[in-house]
């Protein structure tokens, strides 16, 4: 297969210009995907991004990662319906920093090859441009009427709350960094998602009439999930690719605890796993879906590549304390055991309260285990609590001295998958 047949292949292609595979098929061709660096770490919504210069670089040609840092002052409208809050220059130095530790361990920037990742920060280049010469140099060859033609620019017109200048040039400014990166790493192609279609082809337009140049560009579907949920947020927020922001242990959890639906399409797009060993996995998993195989194999091989393999093994580890039957009581939990657990939310409670006894109800809504004493009493009466891995049915129950673990520790558990750790100081 060729890159875009794989591609294809593995639902990672949405958007594609003509003649962009006959360029790839031709010779060695440089792209580019640019990152937002609103935070000091991506999340795995731009696991795909990274994926593509990963399968980019594979295939022999050469992957430039660009971090916006002149553009993530101003903001990018594509799917946004209101303002961006702008970022200051100290943060943006945070987030670039974070955003470039974590893309070198994906890419090969290694001197000797010649097609040799690249990072590059868009600041670099517009911190010198003054606002006469980007409107004389850039400005004049893209018309208002095209930009306004966009479907992201379109949609906040039509809104109530409007665009200002400053995100409505972001379109102009995007297509510059295309055309910088033509013209000084002579980077032929930009890949995206399919929201970004509307900058993307603004670029191949820009060095058409700047350059009298020929530009390609291809984009990847956005995720979603089956139950139309948001793909990679859950109760606790984003899921990070920071270890410190989201633990390998809840990354894990994440990729493991995904739908038979929705890890059937993921274990294509998010692995490097051959169509043979795929196609293999998946008519295992129709056969005996009870195994979750699939999800164990998609949550292996997504946790390996990010946090790589002691990541893997510390969320192993984790989950088989919390859930395998081998670790079924509680107290064959060590007080390190306890203390290092990674996914748990942990409170601490005075032990006075626990050491004279106090009613389960009030225990679970004052440790904020539960926003309120009716949502326990309600998780209780229908079996979804249990304390120290023993399920709890009576509302009336006291929690008292003889349930603290190592005279310190309460391990309480909500549903199938949420846990907490009280320490009792």
């Amino acid at each position: 297969m060729t890159l875009i047949e794989e591609l294809k292949w593995r639902g990672m292609l949405q958007d594609i210009i003509p003649g962009t595979e006959e360029q790839l098929n031709k010779e060695m061709t440089t792209g580019y995907i640019g990152f937002d660096p609103t935070a000091d770490s991506l999340h795995i919504g731009s696991l795909v991004p990274i994926l593509l210069l990963v399968h980019l670089q594979k295939r022999g040609h050469k992957p430039i990662a660009l971090i916006g840092g002149a553009t993530g002052m101003i903001g990018d409208p594509s799917g946004k319906s209101e303002e961006r809050n702008l970022l200051t220059r100290e943060q943006l130095d945070i987030n670039v920093a974070g955003i470039r530790k974590q893309l070198e361990k994906h890419l090969d920037f290694n001197e000797s090859l010649p097609n040799k990742a690249e990072l590059v920060n868009n600041y670099d280049w517009f911190k010198d441009i003054s606002f006469i010469d980007f409107l004389r140099d850039a400005g004049k060859h893209i018309t208002v009427n095209y930009m306004m033609s966009k479907d992201s620019v379109k949609k906040r017109f039509q809104g109530d709350i409007g665009i200002s200048y400053t995100e409505f040039a972001y379109q102009l400014m995007q297509g510059y960094d295309f055309y910088w990166l033509y013209e000084h790493k002579n980077c032929k192609l930009q890949m995206g998602g399919s929201d970004q279609w509307g900058n993307i082809t603004t670029g191949t337009e820009f060095i058409r009439r700047k350059a009298s140049g020929e530009a390609f560009a291809f984009t990847c579907p956005l995720i979603t999930k089956a139950d139309g949920g948001k793909f990679g947020k859950t109760e606790k927020g984003n899921v990070w690719l920071d270890a410190g922001r989201t633990t390998p242990y809840q990354f894990y959890q994440f990729w493991f605890n995904a739908s038979d639906e929705d890890a059937e399409k993921w274990i294509r797009i998010f692995t490097f796993l051959a169509k043979k060993n795929i196609e293999d996995l998946l008519k295992e998993h129709g056969a005996n879906p009870g195994t979750r195989q699939l999800q164990k194999t998609l949550a292996k091989e997504v946790t390996i590549f990010v946090h790589g393999e002691q990541g893997y093994r510390d969320a192993i580890e984790t989950t088989e304390k919390l859930f395998s039957q081998q670790h079924a009581s509680a107290e064959s939990l060590s007080i390190e055991d306890l203390e290092n657990m990674e996914g748990v939310v942990k409170f601490d409670y005075p032990k006075e309260k626990i050491n004279t006894g106090i009613d389960i109800i009030s225990f679970l809504a004052e440790t904020g285990t539960f926003p309120s004493k009716g949502e326990a009493r309600k998780m209780v009466q229908n079996g979804g609590v249990s304390i120290n891995r023993e399920k709890v049915n009576d509302v009336t129950r006291k929690i008292n001295a003889g349930h603290l673990l190592h005279d310190t520790y309460v391990l309480i558990q909500k549903g199938k998958k949420n846990y907490y750790l009280v320490k009792a100081l």
